[in-house]
């Protein structure tokens, strides 16, 4: 078993673009040798701002002898396509066997093929795999042809077993040389053999070749640095993973922020650093506020302990400063509400108008949804009315991710209610998975009008969400409004919301389109809890049974039933009572089948003949009433003992009882009778969408 070795050699790789071409020449290399018959023992692939590297242990000196079954025309077909058959499979007609299957007799052509060497297979497949790198963005160069790459090739290290895996791609032919750090290591070619001495050679050229150990060096680097001035670096994940690809060989500088940039904002200080710069920002560990201070990483190692470094970095920060400063001082200048007018040059879609538009519509909406919950409804509106007018200024227009942000520091600045500033910082979130949802009447008022009213609209337009594409990231908006409902248990009836939210949209629809949409929203909702919360190994099928019932659009009450259902069916009681359920559904469906009518209605008690049957009526009935009962008062694991306490007469009534007894009026009791045990655990959940 031998080892390969592949590293793709050119211009610097875009940082974003790194981490998913290592994956896709991975992937891409596993079909190729599975498709060949090859099987090998690990796999690993790493990236850099110049080189992506792939390592393959374990493979065979040799492919696999392959035999191979081709399906061809059927036994008597024109001769033209038997020909065409033979021709294509490289077989006489008296190579071929004849398999017989359902629609007739068919030519199979055996093909065996002796296994070449893996040499030879990887000559064939390095070209291949390269020219199917999926890239976002790609170019051609020089005398590279047709094939293209996403930068300028200039090596393809490939070794099989030491040994040079002859073949060409772009017109760059493959070797085994490499080369270090392009101003550190001198340019020197680097001959390699195996992986082993690769990674060694390439780290004595200053190239750090494993990502991980990349961001690990930086991160490092910036504690102790930082700690070093009593500072800690504010946590940027997004920033690390970017930064690691664009250094070879990462070195850590800290640099001063002058302190006439310390009155802005430190959302924009922070904005601006690593939007232009791809700079760390500092904080004070006692009291997180931001410190002037910055850290930059360095793909040098310089013999000033980076004095030089630190001084150009700090006076370009010092222009881009400049003017997220000038902006900030430009927007104050300009009352937020007085901006709010100038949303009317701002369209949000061809379909559905201004952000000014829109900004009344989530006006009203906020309002519905306040008096739902209790917010005060006079800020809540006036946070609504607030809540895109940062649109217009120049902070948001350079910076687009701090709308909301800035928001909340225009909106203090013009002594507006600390509630509508926060609600109006709020709006968007929750904007992905990891950030908070708001959970503040006022700001949960507002942002959910605010993705309710996005969400609707599109929906009435006919802008959907497919399987290939989500354009204006409606399921996002989905999970937003689930997330903030649970998150704040805010009680709404949402299908009385999301019809108001059409209604503004298009006041001149009908009432039964206002319902289909909103009922069309409602289902999408589900579909994203169910999502949800299958990733979270929660059971969705509770969630289809208790929707089934057509009387749900409160979410949090939907949540604590299938909560309540969940912990029922995971009892044995539960359990069992599925089960009784089941068998009771099926003899209604073969009888009601049988019969060509529905069993329905409540069977005659003095019809009963055996006390099983009288026994479960009654326990049905007293059953029935008290389920509905707690339900009513939402006492759902109360309503779920009730119905386990049903197991007992169910198992009694199926051990005993005949239900199909020779009787025609017996067995119609009976019937009627299974039939109301259906009905009365239907009070809960349809219990025929359950699973498993």
């Amino acid at each position: 078993m031998a080892e390969f070795l592949l590293e793709l050699f050119s211009e610097e790789i875009p940082a974003r673009m790194q981490v998913q071409a290592a994956r896709d020449l991975e992937r891409l290399m596993v079909g190729a040798l599975s498709d060949r018959g090859m099987l090998f023992e690990a796999i690993r692939s790493l990236s850099g701002p110049r080189r992506l590297v792939l390592v393959i242990e374990g493979l065979a000196s040799q492919q696999p002898d392959l035999r191979e079954e081709k399906k061809g025309p059927r036994v008597g077909a024109p001769q033209k396509a038997i020909d065409g058959f033979l021709r294509s499979a490289g077989v006489s007609l008296d190579e071929c066997l004849i398999q017989r299957d359902a629609k007739g007799e068919f030519y199979v052509a055996i093909i065996e093929r002796k296994g070449r060497s893996t040499l030879e297979v990887l000559a064939d497949i390095v070209p291949e795999v390269m020219g199917k790198l999926p890239w976002p963005k790609s170019m051609r160069w020089g005398t590279s042809g047709s094939a293209r790459w996403v930068r300028p090739l200039h090596g393809i290290l490939a070794l099989f077993d030491a040994e040079v895996v002859p073949c060409t791609f772009a017109g760059v032919k493959s070797s085994n040389v490499t080369y270090g750090h392009r101003f550190l290591s001198e340019h020197r070619p680097i001959v390699v053999h195996r992986y082993g001495d690769y990674e060694a050679a390439l780290k004595a050229a200053y190239v750090v070749l494993d990502p991980e150990e990349r961001k690990e060096i930086i991160s490092h680097e910036l504690k102790q640095r930082s700690f070093a001035l009593g500072l800690e670096p504010i946590d940027d994940e997004g920033l690390l993973n970017e930064v690691a690809g664009l250094v070879e060989w990462p070195v850590v500088h800290l640099g001063l922020i002058e302190d006439a940039f310390m009155t802005v904002p430190p959302e924009i200080l922070q904005t601006s650093m690593r939007t232009h710069q791809k700079y760390f920002a500092l904080r004070e560990p006692g009291t997180g506020r931001m410190a002037p201070r910055f850290a930059v990483v360095a793909n040098m190692r310089a013999v000033d302990d980076g004095k030089q470094i630190i001084a150009g970095n700090e006076r370009v920060l010092r222009a881009r400063l400049s003017d997220a400063k000038f902006f900030w001082d430009q927007d104050r200048k300009i009352r937020l509400a007085d901006r709010v007018g100038a949303l009317r040059n701002i369209v949000f879609h061809a379909k559905l108008g201004t952000q000014y538009a829109r900004v009344e519509r989530i006006e009203a909406l906020a309002a519905l949804i306040s008096e739902k919950i209790g917010a005060d409804v006079a800020k809540a509106q006036r946070a609504a009315r607030l809540c895109k007018a940062d649109l217009t200024t120049g902070v948001v227009g350079e910076f687009p991710e701090l709308q909301g942000v800035m928001g909340r520091y225009y909106a203090l600045h013009d002594g507006e209610d600390v509630d509508v500033a926060d609600a109006i910082r709020d709006h968007y979130r929750p904007i992905g998975p990891q950030d908070v949802a708001p959970v503040a009447p006022l700001s949960v008022a507002v942002a959910l009008a605010d993705k309710i009213d996005s969400l609707v609209a599109f929906f009435l337009n006919g802008e959907r969400p497919t399987g290939s594409g989500d354009p204006y990231a409606l399921r996002r908006a989905a999970l937003g409004i689930i997330r903030i409902i649970l998150d704040s248990r805010a009680r709404l009836p949402l299908l009385e919301i999301f019809t108001r939210a059409q209604e503004l949209i298009a006041p001149a629809h009908g009432p039964e389109g206002d319902k289909d949409a909103a009922t069309s929203v409602l289902s999408f909702l589900a579909e994203r809890l169910k999502v949800s919360w299958r990733e979270k190994g929660t059971r969705h099928d509770l969630i289809d049974a208790v929707l089934s019932l057509g009387d749900e659009d409160d979410l949090v009450r939907l949540v604590a039933r299938v909560d309540a259902l969940q912990n029922l069916l995971s009892s044995e009681d539960g359990a069992n009572l599925l089960i009784a359920y089941r068998r009771a559904a099926n003899i209604l469906r073969a009888e009601e089948k049988k019969d060509g009518c529905s069993y329905a209605g409540i069977p005659d008690p003095q019809a009963f003949v055996q006390p099983e049957e009288e026994g479960l009526f009654i326990d049905l009935a007293t059953a029935g009433e008290l389920i509905a009962a707690e339900i009513g008062r939402e006492r759902f694991i109360e309503a779920m003992a009730v119905m386990a306490r049903l197991r007992g007469p169910v198992d009694a009534f199926f051990d005993k009882v005949t239900v199909n007894a020779d009787d025609p009026a017996l067995r119609r009791n009976r019937l009627l009778l299974l039939s109301r045990l259906r009905s009365t655990l239907h009070l809960v959940a349809d219990f025929s969408r359950i699973e498993g």
